[in-house]
């Protein structure tokens, strides 16, 4: 049978007729909306998830309409509507979509971070929050989704390049070291007086270091705290820049403020995340030094030139002890190793709409590049809940971590040896496995690695947040800190280490213990209350700090054992020597207040006011009153801009001016205090005093003023933040000297010495493309700052008078000029200032070099394409720095650079580098020292490097949809573009291990 249709009196066969039907169904279903179909409402349901974890509160509504669902904590909705229906899918911080129903009952939703929504964002400020786009402060910040992205274990490492405004170096490449943080330059004279204070969920960490020089590990400095906060478990970090921002905090933010908040529980069902990776560590770069063949015919041209015919018999490397044809390259011997890198991370959250919860453990291990069985083994543990009543007047936060290390390190850094040893020298073991000593003639640098220093730390810290509301708009909080910290450090010196022909028994080893317990509690009752009035908005709040810091020292040696077995059991010395035993306590209490007034979202005003009371100073000298106003006018919400204007979607103009104070200057420094004689008069131990009383010493004060514009184009697509700052520190606490005569050299006191930092700081943001499948954001951020030294009485006079110069940056070194080199007699020459005819150092020593950074900052860029992304930062600093100079002369029995091969030999030579000398002419050492100490050896140490990239893939997994899985790679420190020649040059120590580049792959379970 054949089924006919008729068009315009044609009979047309069946299969046209269908075709047609076929086309029009397939249109339709392809664009619903062209085919008129009836209304017909049908349940929609779905889960909403961010790619990984379910989204409860996103709420989903049928546009047009006012209907509306919100997703529990499952991250499931269900809604009814037509089928021509469009449904809106809206949550903060995401992007909002738009789906058409058509005929799905089932519509899932991926929710995409929404990259424009800067002005949306809440930033933390401390005691309260704001939306981004209404604070009055300068406040920087990162996300968690940049500090996962990054290998490292220090929390300042994760900062490095990413905010404006924020120096960060790092003090060294050993596991568990330490950085260097300066936010807008340094303030105080005095080098301790410049730490930031940092806030972990509402409690003060003191980040004073701990431990000794004697006992630390072999880091540039002695070991930081920070290495117990777990980056993991960092949710985001924000930096309080300007006085509206941390004046709040009174005399303890007067350097900034670094706030820490952990991560939290979210509510949803269940999730358990477990994230496990691999690595390796490399040093970024090794020097040039001399082969055999440049060393040795350096030593025989030095010889020549002191006029030394016959060599002597120190002289092993030259005169046939040792085989003139060896050649070991000894930086990749001694710190030429790989560090291997293991790190897992368990994490399990979920909960209710009124309670969520959070668990998370973290073990991490990472080896050194020196050779022997070295290492570094961190665990931690973080939990947290939040809680919230059934009718949202009571909540409860708590959050609890748990740290443990235990770092061991040689006592020695072998870079510096590594850089030093001759390249003949022999072998590092005889045939038989022993450490060799060359019959005596050398001295084997393994021998160091036998000296061990390892450092335990246990720190628990613990935050409890309380709050009430007792009428709408009117809440009373409490928040309350704990924390614990034990350190124990301990450095053995066993005979062993030494030559056995020496003959040094056990009755010779030493060991050396330093225990260091610091405790600290918080407690700060606080009241808010904000009401919303007809033109706008008031938010009030007051509250008091009531806190105290003990600490305690025990600095111990012991001498000669028995047997080197005992070496680690103090009482099992034949001496024992106590140099520190301890107490300090510091109690500080304070009373606060913030006013924030908001007219139509368009005039801003913030108050805020503290008056602190501080231990560290005397009667009389311990209350000081500091404050800050800023305002804030955002002009983008004029009526003239918002009408008719597709450009700006944003735009405001912010200042801020205010005082803050500083007491960073050690416990019970105004008092007269002792230590112990340490030895025994007549059998009783007597009482040295240390340091004179002064009760009249008080507060340092910081003015700082700021003047900023934030504009956002193109909804926000670009924003660009300029802010210009000028900061003033004055009365300057530091030792003003006394004469010898009193015994003392100087005494603690106020000086009338003012110090000034003015920058400017911008910070760019892009949204390039915006696509479904592909996004690409960019993030660029520079500073540049200039620090100097106002006004210092009786500078000239005063000890400092070499250190400083006024009109010149407190990063400043006092140099000779050099002028060349003399072609005639091959020695470095110099400018006699005062024409003596004599190169001295309190004479000639005039010049002026500064080593503050000139600009500084970061570009990052992020891609996403599908379930690809790639993330990569390049941080860049522009800056002067020592370049690498050996410590001793080019000729004696140590190596130096390749490029010292070409120095002068001979009358007439016009060579960059001067005579070699075994040591025997003393005017050539005196002109190389003097060449150390010129111009001549600060060089541009200006750099790009690639600090971090990141590259991840989310496999999509469809035979379970609650199991996700991620793929990851992630490098540190990788590429450095950089003239630099003397090593690395973010790194400023040269005989110590520099930062290592770092690479890692690992899997990220969530189900």
């Amino acid at each position: 049978m054949k089924i006919f249709s008729f068009y315009k009196g044609r009979i047309l066969p069946w299969y046209t007729f269908v075709s047609v039907i076929y086309l029009c169904c397939y249109t339709t279903r392809a664009n619903p909306t062209l085919l008129k179909l009836p209304n017909q409402q049908q349940q929609i349901t779905g889960t909403i998830t961010d790619g990984v974890i379910p989204l409860a509160g996103v709420t989903i509504k049928v546009k047009g309409t006012t209907t509306s669902v919100v997703s529990d904590f499952d991250g499931k909705y269900a809604i009814t509507a037509n089928t021509t229906d469009i449904l809106i899918f809206s949550y903060l911080g995401y992007k909002t979509l738009d789906i058409s129903i058509g005929n799905r009952k089932i519509i899932d939703v991926k929710m995409l971070d929404n990259t424009t929504s800067l002005q949306e964002v809440t930033v933390n400020a401390g005691y309260y929050s704001v939306k981004n786009s209404e604070r009055t402060g300068s406040i920087a910040k990162i996300t968690s989704k940049d500090i996962e992205k990054q290998p490292v274990t220090n929390i300042l490492a994760t900062m490095q390049g990413r905010m404006a405004g924020v120096e960060i170096i790092q003090d060294g490449g050993t596991a568990g070291g330490a950085f260097q943080i300066k936010i807008r330059g340094q303030n105080s004279l005095r080098t301790d007086g410049n730490s930031p204070l940092y806030i972990i969920d509402g409690v003060p960490y003191s980040s004073e270091t701990i431990g000794s020089t004697e006992t630390s590990t072999i880091t540039a400095s002695q070991t930081s705290p920070l290495n117990s906060i777990n980056p993991a478990d960092i949710e985001s970090i924000e930096v309080l820049k300007d006085a509206d921002a941390t004046a709040i905090y009174g005399s303890r933010g007067a350097n900034g403020v670094v706030l820490i908040t952990t991560k939290k529980g979210k509510a949803g069902k269940t999730t358990v995340t477990i994230t496990a990776s691999s690595g390796i560590g490399k040093v970024t770069k090794m020097l040039d030094l001399m082969n055999t063949t440049q060393y040795l015919e350096m030593r025989r041209q030095a010889f020549v030139n002191d006029g030394i015919t016959v060599y002597p018999n120190s002289a092993y490397d030259i005169n046939g002890a040792w085989d003139q044809n060896r050649y070991t390259d000894w930086q990749k011997e001694l710190i030429g190793g790989t560090a291997q890198i293991n790190n897992t991370q368990l994490g399990i959250a979920g909960g209710s709409s009124s309670t969520q919860y959070l668990l998370s453990g973290n073990y991490r291990t990472e080896t050194t590049v020196f050779p022997g069985n070295f290492g570094y083994n961190k665990g931690a543990v973080h939990f947290s809940m939040n809680h919230v009543s059934d009718d949202k007047k009571f909540k409860l936060t708590f959050s609890g971590g748990y740290t443990s290390q235990k770092n061991n390190q040689p006592s020695t850094d072998l870079t510096g040896i590594s850089r030093s040893l001759a390249p003949n020298a022999p072998a590092l073991y005889d045939i038989d496995g022993n450490l060799n000593w060359e019959n005596n003639t050398f001295e084997n640098p393994l021998a160091s690695l036998i000296s061990k220093g390892v450092i335990k730390t246990n720190d628990l810290l613990a935050n409890a947040v309380l709050s009430y509301e007792i009428i709408p708009g009117l809440e009373f909080k409490t928040n309350l800190g704990f924390t614990d910290l034990k350190n124990n450090e301990v450095r053995t010196m066993p005979s062993t280490m030494y030559n056995p022909a020496y003959g040094i028994g056990s009755s010779e080893s030493i060991l050396l213990t330093n225990t260091t317990l610091r405790q600290s509690w918080i407690i700060e009752p606080q009241l808010r209350w904000n009401r919303t009035f007809t033109n706008g908005k008031m938010d009030i709040l007051i509250g008091a700090t009531a806190q105290q810091q003990k600490n305690n020292r025990l600095y111990q040696m012991g001498y000669g054992f028995a047997s080197n077995s005992l070496i680690n059991d103090l009482s099992s010395a034949n001496s024992v020597f106590t140099f520190t035993s301890d107490e300090t306590v510091y109690r500080y209490q304070a009373f606060f207040g913030r006013i924030n007034y908001n007219w139509q979202k368009r005039f801003i005003v913030n108050l805020t006011g503290r008056r602190d009371g501080s231990s560290r100073f005397g009667p009389g000298k311990q209350f000081a009153v500091f404050g800050a106003v800023g305002a804030a006018w955002l002009f983008s919400n004029e009526k003239f801009l918002k009408e008719n204007n597709s450009i700006l979607s944003f735009g405001k103009l912010r200042t801020s001016y205010g005082t803050t104070g500083n007491d960073q200057i050690g416990d019970y420094q105004f008092l007269n205090t002792y230590t112990s004689a340490g030895t025994p008069y007549q059998g009783t131990i007597g009482l040295n005093p240390v340091r004179l009383f002064n009760p009249d010493f008080g507060w340092e004060i910081n003015k700082k003023f700021e003047a900023a514009l934030e504009t956002g184009f193109f909804q926000d697509r670009v924003f660009l933040t300029t802010a210009w700052y000028l900061n003033r520190s004055s009365n300057q606490l530091v030792g003003i000297p006394l004469p010898g005569t009193t015994g003392f050299s100087s005494v603690n006191a106020n000086l009338d010495a003012t110090v000034e930092n003015t920058g400017i700081e911008l910070t760019l943001r892009t949204l390039n493309i915006d696509h479904k499948n592909f996004d690409w954001t960019s993030n660029f951020n520079i500073s540049a700052s200039k620090n100097k030294l106002i006004s210092f009485p009786g500078l000239e006079a005063s000890t400092y008078a070499n250190n400083y110069v006024i009109g010149s940056s407190l990063n400043i070194t006092k140099v000779f000029h050099y002028t060349g080199l003399n072609t005639q007699t091959g020695i470095y020459e110099f400018e006699d200032v005062n024409g003596d005819g004599l190169i001295t150092a309190d004479k000639d020593r005039k010049t002026v070099a500064d080593l503050t950074p000139q600009y500084f900052g970061g570009i990052q860029n992020q891609f996403r394409f599908k379930n690809l992304q790639l993330d990569f930062l390049f941080q860049f600093v522009k800056q002067k720095n020592y370049d690498y100079i050996a410590n001793v002369p080019a000729g004696a029995f140590y190596n130096q650079t390749a490029a010292m091969t070409n120095s002068w030999q001979q009358s007439g030579d016009n060579t960059p580098y001067q005579q070699s000398t075994t040591g025997t002419n003393g005017e050539a050492v005196t002109s190389f020292y003097n060449y150390r100490s010129s111009d001549a050896a600060i060089v541009d140490g200006s750099y790009i490097r690639l600090k971090n990239i990141s590259l991840s893939y989310d496999l999509p997994l469809k035979m379970d949809k609650n199991l996700k899985c991620r793929l990851f790679f992630q490098g540190q420190n990788l590429m450095t573009f950089t003239s630099y020649k003397g090593g690395d040059p973010e790194f400023k120590y040269a005989g110590y291990l520099p930062p290592l580049k770092m690479y890692t792959v690992g899997v990220q379970l969530t189900f």
